[in-house]
């Protein structure tokens, strides 16, 4: 139970929904500004995807913890904490004078972030009831079309505006002023709620999962660099039995009725699992897909920031009308037939995106990728909106908020971990193509459109195990 029901109004969902805004929107303007960065701190291809995927990382290792603080202490609380560390981590990072800075900041903004969006979701669901709650939740599943058009365009216009002679710093120190206001307006019109019964805190399974992660990041973003050294090889031997102490914790405390971080009784259930799935192949993707493209069309082919921003209009017009009309599809037809939409018309704007690479190649300009980033934004927002619903589906009331948080953990890892792997792709490439970044863009995408293609088919093999129970159940009726 929550000991407040209060309304937030108008004025506490802006302010909710520009928290949600704010980490959506830096890992858009973090994009836009990879290559200033480079010019600047000279950072490597593997830093480039370091400053991205520590950031996920933490998101992901922080993000039940920051739900279980905010049930307990507050989620009014917990989120202008989340606020104050973002912006502060924000500041940090404008200021990033090498790039070891800017990483560390990273990680701190990345926790901050895993502080304020549990928050925002928990406190709709029990402040409002009715039209109220079904719009405010439309609005929080499709804002993220319009954050990642505000990113873009306004991160590539704050980088190559160069106000101050600050570059792509101004693309952190932007936080800071909004950080502020909404520290300043939350105590008064966002509402405080927070569970009668505190829950335990699985701190050990905490950091469990972050060691895992980190064993995985790391291994992947600096191998192919460092061509492999014994030691990473040792990291990545280390996550099976890391793994098996988080499984034989996580019974632990299944037993103990101790609220693990991730309960197994839970990853029996279909529908979880292939809600895992789905995190895994297509989050993972997409942070990598996004990461790749600003990487090709700013150092391969040579576009401003404001033109690789530009570039992106396309797919975050199309991500927010798709996502603003998913659910009443997903209400019409069932969440799998919408799933294996999205991915169909995502599978063809991969193949028009290689197709547009091979002919345009380094002619490339944001008009002549428009047709196919506007198919792959469009796939994107059906596959996001049968995530949840999918991982859901078998879920009873008491479980929603450990179910929510596997699949919020897990996506989040996914989206840290993608520029890491799939980065390592492109620049593998790169490498057998001598530095041609059309030729090493369209690797990445064959590997993606076949990844999208098995999650089809996995897809389409749950769609009739799903089924098989009903028609059964139908023929016995008869």
């Amino acid at each position: 139970m929550n000991t407040s029901v209060a309304s937030p109004g108008r004025a506490g969902l802006i302010l909710l929904l520009t928290g949600q805004m704010l980490p959506m929107i830096d890992t858009s303007i973090t994009n836009v500004a990879l290559d200033a960065i480079t010019h600047s701190l000279h950072a490597t291809a593997t830093e480039l995807e370091l400053i991205v995927a520590l950031y996920g990382v933490a998101f992901a290792v922080c993000l039940a913890l920051g739900s279980k603080l905010g049930d307990n202490l507050g989620r009014r609380r917990l989120f202008m904490w989340g606020v104050a560390v973002f912006g502060l981590a924000s500041l940090l990072c404008g200021m990033a004078g090498n790039i070891e800075h800017l990483l560390a900041a990273r990680i701190v903004q990345g926790a901050g972030a895993a502080l304020i969006m549990p928050q925002i979701l928990a406190t709709l669901h029990v402040t409002l009831k009715g039209s109220a709650h079904a719009k405010a939740i439309s609005l929080f599943g499709g804002i993220g079309g319009i954050a990642f058009i505000v990113g873009q365009m306004g991160g590539g216009w704050l980088v190559s505006a160069d106000i101050a002679g600050l570059g792509w710093r101004n693309a952190f120190f932007i936080n800071v002023p909004i950080c502020l206001v909404v520290l300043a307006l939350s105590r008064r019109y966002v509402p405080e709620t927070r569970r009668d019964t505190p829950s335990r805190i699985d701190w050990t399974g905490t950091v469990l999962l972050a060691i895992v992660l980190c064993c995985l990041l790391f291994p992947m973003a600096l191998g192919p660099q460092w061509h492999w050294p014994w030691s990473l090889k040792v990291m990545l031997l280390a996550i099976i039995p890391l793994a098996w102490l988080m499984a034989q914790n996580a019974r632990k405390k299944e037993r103990e009725n101790a609220h693990p971080l991730i309960p197994p009784r839970l990853l029996q259930l279909r529908s979880i699992r292939f809600g895992i799935v789905i995190a895994l192949l297509f989050f993972s993707v997409w942070s990598g897909f996004m990461f790749c493209m600003a990487l090709t069309m700013q150092t391969g082919l040579g576009m401003a920031p404001w033109q690789s921003g530009n570039s992106f209009i396309a797919l975050g017009v199309t991500y927010f009308i798709s996502a603003w009309f998913a659910p009443r599809l997903i209400a019409r037809y069932s969440t799998s037939t919408i799933l294996l939409t999205g991915l169909a018309i995502q599978i063809i704007g991969l193949l028009a995106l290689i197709v547009t690479f091979r002919y345009w190649g380094l002619q490339n300009t944001a008009l002549t990728l428009a047709p196919a980033t506007g198919l792959v934004g469009y796939g994107q927002a059906l596959i996001v909106n049968s995530f949840y619903r999918i991982g859901m589906r078998d879920i009873q009331p008491d479980d929603a908020g450990a179910a929510s948080a596997i699949l919020s953990t897990l996506q989040q890892a996914a989206l840290g971990l993608g520029p890491a792997i799939f980065g390592a792709i492109l620049l593998h490439g790169l490498q057998n193509h001598h530095g041609d970044y059309p030729q090493a863009i369209n690797l990445f995408l064959a590997v993606e459109t076949g990844l999208m293609v098995i999650l089809a088919l996995a897809t389409l093999r749950m769609r009739r195990r799903l089924c098989l129970p009903v028609a059964k159940v139908c023929q016995a009726a008869k």
